[in-house]
């Protein structure tokens, strides 16, 4: 890694936004992806930041991720609508899909997003964030390429699959974003990035040893966060997020890190919920949550995002430059 520059959140996603245009990717969509990997560089969340660029870019480049896509939205009920990806990013189809969930769930008090034939989501706090802010409680789950076993397996047919939930509260939300391993993956493609070890304890080599190699830790499976409780959220998840919308299972996704293969086809899905339509109130939900927030030495979930973020929107974000020299 080079010596780091710092430059603003503007010039950041400008520059993230012309490498994936010069990589095959529609402005458009180059603008909401970068914009997605900037705001997660200021939240403090590295692994789904800017060091994504680089296999983002190849991967538009091979064809893996389809730059051009352009994603569809099916009504199926009410209440419920399918997002096509299409091959693409899956930035896109989120917003659309949030789009249509700000207007439908208010109106029908619970709304579901399914989203298939997708890719890489980044940070999940970013889209549910979006739903809170507008007074929704939002929930959204995505399946991710093999990384995890069964507990008591050796085979990986799990993804790390995250689980992100917001919750309106005074200025900003309440906002929960976790991986079901013991870390996010992106952690330790970090680790293999920066030449580092990692913490024992967070991965397994192939043969289903510990290992603190990074190398060892991507080639073989990631442990579950709570070992077996976070080993059947991850297949909750997997069902979910694939079964139910139809994408490809974790065992069936090609890797998100490289351009080798054929699209990873995972999938997404968001829930909205209008906090009016299921029977308490605003303010006896506020109440659990300034609980929690006076408890000496507690904190919220997502509180130290928006103050990273406010940090960052004032000073920059320090960058590598070889990011934006990706293609």
């Amino acid at each position: 890694m080079s010596e780091t520059v710092r430059i603003t959140l503007a010039e950041a996603m400008m520059r993230a936004e012309a490498v994936l245009v010069q990589a095959g990717t529609a402005k458009l969509t180059a603008a909401a992806v970068a914009r997605a990997l900037v705001l997660a560089e200021a939240d403090g969340h590295s692994g789904h930041g800017l060091i994504r660029l680089a296999s983002y870019a190849a991967q538009a480049k091979a064809g893996k991720i389809q730059g051009y896509a352009k994603p569809s939205l099916e009504v199926l009920r009410p209440a419920a609508c399918r997002v096509d990806a299409a091959g693409g990013f899956a930035y896109p189809a989120l917003d659309l899909a949030v789009e249509w969930l700000l207007n439908a769930g208010p109106a029908q008090g619970i709304a579901v997003a399914s989203i298939y034939r997708s890719c890489h989501c980044g940070a999940m706090g970013l889209v549910v964030e979006r739903l809170a802010r507008a007074g929704i409680v939002g929930l959204m789950v995505a399946n991710t390429p093999a990384a995890m076993a069964p507990w008591g397996g050796r085979r990986p047919l799990f993804g790390t699959n995250p689980i992100a939930c917001a919750f309106p509260f005074a200025e900003d939300p309440v906002v929960i974003d976790l991986s079901l391993s013991k870390v996010a993956r992106g952690q330790i493609l970090a680790a293999k990035r920066k030449g580092v070890p990692i913490p024992a304890g967070w991965a397994l080599a192939p043969d289903g040893s510990p290992t603190t190699d990074p190398v060892q830790a991507l080639a073989g499976t990631m442990v579950p966060a709570a070992d077996a409780k976070g080993a059947a959220l991850a297949l909750m998840v997997e069902a979910m997020a694939a079964g139910l919308t139809g994408a490809n299972f974790a065992a069936d996704a090609s890797s998100f890190l490289d351009a080798e293969g054929e699209p990873s086809g995972t999938g997404q899905m968001l829930i909205a919920i209008n906090p009016l339509a299921c029977g308490g109130e605003p303010a006896h939900l506020s109440a659990l949550f300034r609980e929690v927030a006076a408890e000496s030495g507690a904190r919220l979930p997502g509180l130290s995002r928006f103050a990273l973020r406010r940090q960052a929107e004032e000073q920059g974000i320090a960058v590598d430059p070889g990011w934006f020299n990706a293609v």
